[in-house]
């Protein structure tokens, strides 16, 4: 059959083959066209932490272990960052895309391992084991030449444990101050095991107790006092904590101090019931304010350190006023998202960005948008193999795809995501899955996770906007973790979210 008879439109007998060989061409096309859309998304890359937030390495100087703690921007635009190992160090265009070790100079050193920086008039106020003190340069060498104890209201013992952790200046020109416990189960020196304020004026003033292992205070964005507890005694797993004047955060190995600070304190609490839940002894003991967060341990880290607040209204991204947290163990730096419920701090940690290259404990973000991060192993290990390191952690300017906010609500939860997601998917039950679980509160060092439940997602409703959806669920439960993973969304671009994961502890039911 020639071609000019089987394309001649006029010939009936030739219309059904015409039909036949047109749905064929248009079927082999939408094929060709599937397969070449499948094949272009296996060729894309799954979108990485590095796309949008890039780690910087500052360059130390040789023969220098500088194991980083805290950082302190300066009124002439350096940085100050304090090392473990008692010496602080001052870096010049810290900013700058690439910071060598000749940026570096040392500013003071003889301290007993300081781990906390603030500043006021000229003064770099620094929290060090035994004391707050605070040091100046007052000819302009470069280097501290004035040192003065600011306040030393409680005791050391020499118990390698004993570490003391600082804040910045609060609401009232307070530092507060976070004092482990001598070990893990008791408290031999004064106020050990407890947050004390110290004020303007030098006084030492008992604030909270029952803390066992802080590893860093900090400030959420209307300036309350957070820290974090690391996994022990009274501790299932890593925790974020609110601070409170006369409160009590879960370990009673330092209720001995009660009497010392009964004018400030009032009377010692009741102890909490050895094998309780965290819940039942707040619902309890009138004093005790249960953890804000837990990291489920092994998930989220191993030891929850420093904390730091983007305050720095987008420079940073799209997480304004949210907390950031360290883990020393897994080198990493979480993301926290609070909302106060019943009158009580709680919320959701999720996954933020990996790949410190030792463990992290310092944080600090600078106003220009950029999150300093410092780290040490100290001997204990940790998955950055190094044994410290000074970085940075720089917005790329791309947003990705996060569950921005996940709130409480009557019945379920509302995700807040950082672009429009796609209905289909946000919308289909499939898309989700949700497990609870908690830990015992306890004497015994920390806890396995129990109580496990999966609770049922009913239905999930999109807004109009399309950045949040509600899911509605059958058997929330309140004290409990809730693992929420939302693997099968898309966004409105078709991309999967970079973390799936998040952690709601739910304390407190909304009404």
């Amino acid at each position: 059959m020639s071609s000019s008879i089987f394309f001649n439109r006029h010939n009936p007998e030739l219309k059904p083959m015409r039909r036949l060989f047109l749905i064929t061409a248009i079927g082999t096309m939408f094929a060709w066209l599937n397969a070449a859309n499948v094949l272009a998304q296996a060729k894309t890359p799954a979108a990485k932490e590095s796309d949008f937030y890039r780690i910087v390495t500052c360059e130390v100087p040789e023969n220098v272990e500088l194991e980083a703690t805290a950082f302190q921007l300066m009124p002439d635009g350096r940085v100050a960052v304090s090392s473990r190992r008692g010496e602080i160090w001052m870096i010049e265009d810290a900013l700058a895309e690439i910071v060598p070790s000749t940026k570096f100079k040392r500013f003071a050193h003889g301290l007993h391992e300081p781990i906390g920086m603030a500043l006021r008039d000229g003064w770099l106020y620094v929290t060090q084991r035994p004391d707050v003190s605070r040091l100046r340069d007052s000819d302009g060498d470069g280097e501290a030449d004035e040192f003065e104890v600011v306040a030393d209201g409680w005791q050391i013992t020499g118990d390698y444990h004993e570490y003391a952790f600082g804040s910045k200046f609060d609401r009232d020109g307070n530092i507060w101050v976070a004092l482990c416990l001598t070990g893990s189960f008791g408290s031999d020196a004064l106020y050990r095991g407890w947050a004390v304020r110290v004020t303007p004026d030098g006084q030492t003033i008992p604030t909270t107790s029952g803390i066992r292992s802080p590893g860093g205070v900090g400030m959420n964005s209307v300036g309350d006092v957070f820290y974090t507890d690391n996994q022990g005694p009274w501790n299932g797993t890593c925790a974020l904590k609110h601070l409170q004047p006369k409160k009590f955060v879960g370990h009673p190995g330092g209720f001995r101090w009660y009497e010392q600070a009964a004018s400030v304190m009032g009377p010692k609490p009741q102890e909490p019931k050895d094998g309780s839940r965290f819940v039942t002894e707040a619902d309890k003991i009138p004093e005790y304010e249960p953890p804000a967060i837990l990291f489920p341990y092994g998930k989220m880290g191993q030891s929850a350190a420093g904390i730091t607040c983007d305050t720095t209204n987008g420079k940073f991204g799209p997480f304004k006023n949210q907390m950031f947290v360290g883990d020393q163990t897994f080198s990493t730096v979480m993301r926290c998202y609070l909302e106060k419920v019943d009158g009580h701090y709680q919320g959701a940690c999720f996954p933020f960005r990996e790949g410190f290259d030792s463990g992290v404990v310092g944080l600090e973000m600078h106003p220009d948008g950029k999150m300093f991060v410092g780290g040490t192993n100290r001997g204990w290990g940790s998955r950055g193999g190094r044994s410290f390191c000074v970085q940075r952690l720089d917005w790329t300017g791309k947003t990705p795809f996060e569950i921005l906010e996940m709130k409480a609500i009557q019945g379920g939860f509302e995700l807040v995501f950082t672009e429009p997601v796609d209905p289909a998917t946000a919308e289909a039950i499939e898309s989700y899955s949700l497990k609870t679980f908690t830990y015992i509160f306890q004497a015994a060092y920390g806890s396995p996770e129990v109580d496990a439940t999966t609770p049922t997602i009913t239905k999930a409703k999109v807004s109009e906007d399309r950045l949040s959806v509600r899911i509605l669920v059958d058997g929330l439960q309140r004290g409990h973790v809730h693992h929420l993973t939302s693997a099968g969304i898309r966004s409105a671009s078709g991309a999967g979210l970079l973390h799936a994961d998040a952690y709601y502890t739910l304390n407190y039911l909304p009404k």
